[in-house]
């Protein structure tokens, strides 16, 4: 690297990292910011869903991931509202918004869905019931949306019927037009998805003619470049809570073949006859029937997913703006769960479907970071991540300290105010805090401001004996060693994750007893703010709650 090329980049790491006036510690260090392309771990590839990704790839250029993503949004319209997990005082229920990000020719974006098409329509041959609308036109605006659902209205003297199934898969083949018109003054269509991802009824605040869709059950399978969808994504996008709910993934063509062949009819009729037995378990033929299947976890999948919402699930060490594109974590996960249940045609989620659906949020956190975040911001997030680790050791050891003893004490004085400043903020910001703040008055009425002190929250402290114990308790984990946990398990299970790379959340989890075998009530704020999740048991009295995490 040339140095006046060293010097730029340095100046601009520097910047976001807050490292501004601190002693380098780049000199000697050559960065390369060459990266892979996301690898989505084979775990994704589950059950009847690997099966049909498995058989769309074969002899043709489609990623198979991008079919497994592609069959996801469609399992998740198609099973309608009738399976439903209870969340606070909401049911969720199992439909996504996914968005394939490749390059134009590269991505096979089109090439991926084929197979989906050729078996909603075998599906709908058998039973017209089962299948749910497709629409393949593109979004304009919350009007438009609601009456492809709608509850019936008036158009002069006539009454137009009501749509009684709410099902609607939307295929967006130019995710960038959802973009577009989300920038235009007044429309509304952003809103009308914020609405549907949640299951809130869409209701136009129109005088004239007004097309409302209640109950709609809405998923999304749609297309766009990374330069796209870098360009078109504001900052209002990002922040108001319109992004996160879409799962982006990296996916492209990983085959060159010039004769590429079309999946056998019987292959096709076999897994349309799967897919058709899924729906109706789930009670798909039965659309205006909802919240009539209750999901619910087995004991160990309970467990699993009260560690993974301690740990992973909300891991901050990407910094404030890729965790923000990643605040629905833990929903989209029950969302996926639910679905690799039902293709197993079981009400109970196990641990083998958590471990999917697991593997399918590590791809998109993996796709998040390549897409929008450089190699530069990477490289700032995970020194701001450091210098909070450092903080929270040095205060778990010591208890409390000044600013200045930390800067001086933990960092011998060799950090910047802009850096320290950052990690502090992200410690006490954290949820729950890491660390908070105290402040003390001046001793005998002395004038003169407060002085503060930073210490430890009561779940990060050092227990008072522990001096002279000879086993201390390990400090929970920070979100530096979720980072490095996450690098090493791409071949690995999420128990082998737990057990092997997250040990510092085992105190945290408390395992589902045999009288629990559900959880029953788990408050998920569909806001930014992420969920924390409960049991009830049916053996407790009325009043007595047992919490799994």
């Amino acid at each position: 690297m040339k140095k006046k090329d060293y010097d730029h980049f340095a100046a601009s790491l520097d910047e976001d990292a807050g490292l501004t006036g601190a002693s380098s510690q780049f000199d000697d260090v050559f960065v390369d910011t060459h990266r892979n392309a996301p690898r989505p771990d084979p775990a994704c590839l589950y059950g009847l869903v690997g099966d049909v990704a498995r058989a769309g790839s074969t002899n043709t250029e489609a990623n198979p991931f991008a079919i497994a993503a592609a069959m996801l949004a469609y399992l998740g319209a198609a099973v309608g509202r009738g399976p439903y997990m209870p969340i606070g005082d909401d049911w969720n229920h199992a439909r996504l918004f996914l968005v394939h990000v490749g390059r134009s020719s590269r991505g096979r974006k089109g090439t991926a869905k084929k197979l989906i098409f050729r078996i909603n329509n075998t599906v709908k041959a058998l039973d017209e019931y089962l299948v749910p609308q497709v629409h393949r036109g593109g979004l304009s605006t919350r009007e438009g949306l609601a009456l492809m659902i709608h509850d019936g209205y008036k158009e002069g003297k006539n009454e137009v019927p009501a749509i009684e199934d709410k099902r609607l898969l939307v295929v967006e083949s130019e995710f960038a037009n959802i973009l577009h018109q989300s920038k235009r003054d007044g429309n509304t269509l952003s809103a009308a998805l914020r609405d549907a991802w949640d299951g809130t009824s869409i209701r136009p605040a129109v005088k004239t003619c007004r097309v409302w869709a209640s109950d709609p059950h809405i998923g999304i399978i749609g297309d766009v470049t990374p330069s796209e969808l870098r360009e078109l994504m504001h900052t209002r996008e990002l922040t108001n809570g319109f992004a996160n709910r879409f799962i982006f993934f990296w996916a492209e063509g990983d085959k060159v073949l010039p004769f590429p062949q079309y999946t056998p009819k019987d292959v096709v009729e076999t897994l349309a006859d799967r897919v058709a037995q899924v729906l109706k378990f789930a009670g798909a033929d039965r659309p205006v029937d909802k919240d009539v299947m209750r999901m619910e976890f087995s004991p160990e999948a309970a467990s699993l997913y009260s560690r993974l919402y301690r740990g992973e699930l909300r891991d901050r060490s990407a910094g404030e703006h890729i965790t923000g594109l990643l605040d629905r974590r833990a929903p989209v996960l029950l969302r996926l769960a639910m679905l690799f249940a039902l293709t197993d045609k079981t009400s109970v989620i196990a641990v083998d479907h958590i471990n999917a659906a697991m593997a399918w949020v590590r791809y998109w956190v993996d796709s998040v970071k390549f897409i929008f975040q450089s190699a530069i911001d990477e490289a700032g997030a995970a020194a701001t991540t450091d210098t909070a680790q450092r903080i929270v050791t040095y205060l778990t050891e010591r208890g409390q300290a000044t600013r200045t003893e930390l800067s001086k004490g933990c960092f011998a004085g060799h950090v910047s105010k802009e850096r320290l400043d950052k990690a502090l903020d992200e410690l006490i910001t954290a949820s729950p805090p890491a660390i908070e703040v105290a402040t003390v008055p001046r001793p005998n009425g002395q004038p003169g401001s407060p002085s503060k002190y930073y210490k430890p929250c009561a779940m990060h402290a050092k227990p008072a004996n522990s001096a002279n114990s000879a086993e201390r308790e390990a400090p929970p984990a920070s979100t530096a060693d979720i980072a490095a946990a996450r690098n090493v398990r791409s071949q690995r299970s999420v128990d082998a994750v737990e057990t092997e790379n997250l040990p510092e959340f085992a105190h945290f989890a408390e395992s589902a007893t045999a009288q629990n075998p559900a959880v029953a009530r788990m408050d998920v704020d569909t806001s930014q703010i992420p969920h924390s999740s409960q049991v009830e048991s049916e053996n407790l009295d009325a009043d007595d709650e047992v919490e799994v995490f």
